[in-house]
């Protein structure tokens, strides 16, 4: 009974960074609602530079969470820059903790409030986050024959006009790859082979549409791309099985022992203009990454194994960067919910909140 009720309380240890998280949302989207007012009239530099650090103290209460108190050892492998840049940043994709990873690359460079994110178009209708994510700059797409190019190309045409700076993440697979899910891995080869690409064990074969539109439309923006490629150690079964990367709330759960990060900084110069070469570039990007993960998973040189090529380096984000946001936010929202008039505005902001960032979409469509 005993042993039963302590690991039912291991792997609840989720809950209390998802109530501070989700909870402080409402407190967050108020606090930038009214910044949006009172900017209306001010430049938008200066609208954009204050988003960004709102952006920053909310981003830094995630990484408290998925840092800091899970205890994950990063192992960083490649050069990252210390200073800012403007970039499109690309990567594997295997989980929803994915999008914390580049928060936790950015955050070492102190570019956290610059990470806009190219979203799956489903996403727009999560509760407050869908309607912010779009104000802050993320852009969301549908896939193959529903992408819109010319929407893309709009938005990220006025964020460079503005001289936004941009940290542009994008998921070229286009959604996540998983180990049993055989029918989409299989497709995914099918898709290569027919078209006479190598095929791909590890990632799925990457899609074009997104990175090439970024590209064009940002390219005189832009300083490098940042190929990023993400391993969470601990997923190993045994007899050269693997189990699937977490979710977010297995990785809160410290499911996740480590992060294995690999890091390559591509000069903008490098890459291809023309969007059948990039394709190809594209590809062969990816075949690097599946290389990669082939060595790390299936090396027959144990020594080999379980690490990316290269020295790597122990990353650490201090807690005194992080635990000021969690304080902040929930001493707000803390205050907010001790009063009556503060609990109605609390849920007036979920429940009114997500119906006006819906229907703004409804209406901008």
């Amino acid at each position: 009974m005993l042993l039963s009720l302590v690991l039912h309380t291991y792997s609840m240890r989720y809950l209390l960074p998802s109530i501070l998280m989700l909870g402080s949302a409402p407190t967050y989207l108020l606090a930038w609602t009214l910044w949006r007012v009172l900017s209306a009239l001010l430049p938008a530099r200066l609208y954009q530079r204050v988003d960004d650090r709102l952006y920053c103290v909310y981003q830094n209460m995630v990484l408290f969470f998925f840092e800091n108190y899970t205890g994950v050892q990063i192992l960083l492998y490649g050069d990252l820059p210390k200073n800012k840049e403007n970039v499109i940043y690309l990567a594997n994709h295997q989980s929803t903790v994915d999008w914390i990873i580049a928060d936790m690359l950015a955050a070492r460079q102190d570019a956290l409030g610059h990470v806009r994110y190219v979203l799956k178009d489903g996403l727009k209708w999560l509760p407050l986050y869908g309607f912010y994510f779009a104000q802050h700059g993320g852009i969301y797409v549908k896939r193959s024959a529903k992408f819109n190019e010319k929407e893309m190309r709009n938005k990220l045409q006025s964020y460079v006009d503005a001289g936004t700076p941009m940290y542009l993440v994008i998921f070229p697979e286009g959604t996540r790859y998983n180990r049993t899910q055989t029918k989409l891995l299989s497709a995914s080869q099918a898709f290569a082979a027919q078209r006479g690409l190598p095929v791909l064990k590890h990632v799925l074969t990457p899609r074009i549409k997104a990175t090439h539109v970024a590209f064009d439309s940002m390219k005189n923006h832009l300083d490098a791309i940042y190929d990023v490629t993400v391993v969470y150690e601990g997923t190993e079964k045994g007899s050269g099985k693997y189990s699937n990367s977490p979710s977010m709330t297995e990785f809160l759960c410290k499911q996740c022992p480590k992060l294995h990060i690999h890091f390559d900084r591509i000069d903008k110069n490098e890459v291809p203009e023309e969007q059948e070469h990039m394709k190809k570039w594209l590809h062969e990007r990816f075949e690097i990454k599946d290389k990669l993960l082939v060595e790390f998973y299936d090396s027959p040189d144990p020594e080999r194994r379980n690490k990316f090529p290269g020295k790597s380096v122990h990353s650490r984000l201090s807690v005194k960067k992080t635990l000021p946001s969690v304080l902040v936010l929930g001493s707000l929202t803390a205050v907010m919910l001790m009063t009556e008039s503060g609990r109605k505005l609390y849920v007036g902001t979920w429940l009114y909140g997500t119906l006006l960032g819906c229907l703004w979409f409804v209406i901008k469509t």
